[in-house]
Formats: structure tokens, sequence, C-alpha cells
């Protein structure tokens, strides 16, 4: 079961020809979804193969670097004979000034587009396999990031052992794995915590946007398999991050530290670093000893599962 991720724009406030503003791609086995939108976002779905296939928009806040790509997506959408309905999640308060952006050229869009806000702290879309929910984030208005979480797996399915209680081949061994009870040829009763190990832990995938490091973070990306997090900044410049309010590399690698993820992407690189981002790398890389990604635009990653040989 596939998780990948697709960087689509790794930049700061102002895009460079090397990398365009936010927006990240995630396609969990066919549900795809954007995490922010910025401008020009559809021209890197183009770019990286990503398609317009999107279920569902999160966004983290309304500046403009995170949300202008809005509108042209959905109209290029309707060009494309969209019909189904998309969704845009968003903060709190923020749900009329969206309506007004996709509305902003002036005439409805040729399908239908939902506006859900959702506080941090809730669910803002579930299935019965994973969950998205929205976590607070500190940054010059309001705004959050989401964290998808996996359910627990059910545990490895031990078939020798189920063959030699008298399990017969075949649907039985489905409905041990589901767990329920099953008779065996002998006629005994064969429990599913005989022949199935423990609950295996699905995969985390976090999502900061800008924002300063904070502890509600840190709680939100225990144990990520991914965390994706602002380090806009290297860490001569935290003054201007602090000013700014987002987070130097060193900052987004403590946080990823603290939090025991296990992978750690950085993202929202300013143009000040057009040249050369690797500062923001070194200096995450001094206080995380996880793998650090510093994300070119296009980039696709696959997020496997932790108990993954």
């Amino acid at each position: 079961m596939s998780l990948r991720v697709t960087f689509l724009g790794t930049g700061g406030a102002v895009p460079t020809v090397e990398r365009a503003a936010s927006a990240v791609f995630v396609n969990r086995e066919g549900d795809r979804f954007l995490f922010d939108c910025g401008e020009g976002t559809q021209r890197e779905m183009m770019r990286s193969g990503t398609g317009f296939g999107v279920d569902r928009v999160f966004v983290s806040h309304l500046h403009g670097d995170h949300v202008l790509g809005i509108p042209g997506l959905i109209q290029t959408l309707g060009f494309n004979d969209r019909t189904d309905p998309l969704t845009v999640h968003c903060p709190p308060g923020t749900d009329d000034h969206l309506r007004d952006l996709v509305h902003a050229v002036g005439h409805d869009p040729a399908f239908p587009v939902r506006i859900e806000p959702v506080e941090p702290g809730e669910v803002a879309y579930e299935t019965d396999e994973y969950e998205v929910r929205a976590f607070e984030t500190e940054h010059r208005t309001v705004s959050q990031g989401y964290v998808l979480a996996e359910d627990d797996r059910p545990g490895r399915f031990d078939r020798p052992k189920a063959e030699e209680l008298g399990v017969p081949v075949g649907p039985k061994f489905g409905r041990l794995h589901e767990g329920e009870s099953v008779e065996a040829e002998d006629g005994t009763v064969v429990e599913p915590e005989q022949v199935v190990g423990p609950p295996r832990p699905g995969r985390k995938l976090a999502y900061t946007a800008d924002t300063r490091p904070r502890e509600a973070t840190v709680e939100a990306a225990e144990n990520a398999d991914l965390l994706i997090h602002d380090a806009t900044f290297a860490d001569d410049m935290a003054d201007r991050a602090r000013d700014t309010a987002h987070s130097t590399g060193r900052e987004a690698g403590s946080i990823a530290d603290r939090a025991d993820a296990k992978r750690l992407a950085l993202v929202h690189i300013s143009s000040r670093y057009a040249a050369d981002a690797r500062p923001i790398r070194r200096d995450a890389r001094e206080v995380f000893d996880g793998e650090c990604l510093l994300p070119d635009d296009g980039d696709l990653i696959e997020v496997p599962f932790p108990d993954a040989d």
C-alpha cells in the first residue's frame, strides 16, 4: 500500500526559478491530497506528473504563497471537465475569505467546491483506514498544520501455525486475520491470538506549513515517519525567523528530534538561499540524527511502513 509525497513547491514567500510557492501533493493508495496550493501549483503538477486528480485541499493559512494557486487550479479542473466536488479544508474563521478567492475571477466553478473550516485538534477527514487531523501552529495569522495518521494494521498471520492447528487453507485464514475465531478440521476452536501477531503501526505524516517551533508540533508529529517542517532560514538568521514567525533549520531539526520523527523534510526555503540552501540542512543535522531531506521541487519520496524490512 503506497504513500507517496511529491514536493510541488518548496520555496518561501517569494518564488524563485528553482523553488515555487508552497504545495505538497500526497497520494495514499489513490486518495490524492494537496497541502497548500501556492501560485503556479497546477504547472508544477504537470511538471511532476501527479495529474490534476485532487480529492481534497488542506489549507494551512491565507497568506498568498499558500493559496493563490487555488483559483487557477479550480479553473483548470473545470477545463478538464471535472464534475466531482472538491473539498477545501481550512483554519476556523477563514472560510469566507476562501470562498471569495474561489469566486475572484467573477464566475462560479464548473463543479461544487466545498469550503470546510476545521478547528485545531479536530479531524478534518477520516476513513476506515486513516484520518487527517489539524493541529495549531504559530504564524502571523491564524494558521494550522495537518497530520495524516493511519490506523494500526492487523498483526502478521502465522500460516504454518494455523496449518499446524488444523485450520484448512482458505477463507478461514482471512477470518482469523480479521479477528474472528474459527473451527479447525478436528472441531477445536482456534482463536486469532494463536496465529496473529500484535497490531502493526500505520504510517504518519505531519505538515506544519509556516510556523515558529511549537510544543504542539512535537505532540502532533510524535513518531512521525515524515515531518515536513518550515525551515525558512539558516540559524544565523534566527532573529529574522523569530520576527517573521518562521523557523530555522536548526529549530526544525530540534522539533523532529524531540518528536522522534524518522525523517525530516525542510521546506519554505527563503529566496535568499536560491544559490545554496545547504546551510539550512547542515544546521538541522546538528540536532537531528534521523534522515534529513532538503527536497527540490518535483522530488518524490515514498513513505514506508515503520516495520518495513
